[in-house]
């Protein structure tokens, strides 16, 4: 399973792919919704975990965005 995760807090970020890894799955880490939602439409994920508040894009319009777009995947924010 590939997850996405686009976090700006690199405490928060560390502790949730510590986690991820542990459970043994595969995580991409963005720390700004620029480059989050770059990943997000250019990438294969199974699930995206996304911070609501973060710069240069907020994850409200980062998840617009992909389900305009049709992304299919499981979204979690």
């Amino acid at each position: 399973m590939r997850v996405l995760l686009i976090e700006d807090d690199e405490t928060i970020a560390s502790f949730i792919i510590k986690g991820i890894r542990e459970c043994g799955y595969l995580v991409e880490h963005a720390t700004n919704g620029s480059d989050g939602l770059d990943l997000a439409l250019n990438e294969a994920y199974d699930i995206a975990v996304i911070d609501i508040m973060l710069p240069r894009r907020d994850g409200l319009s980062i998840i617009r965005e992909m389900r305009s777009k049709n992304v299919s995947l499981l979204l979690l924010s």
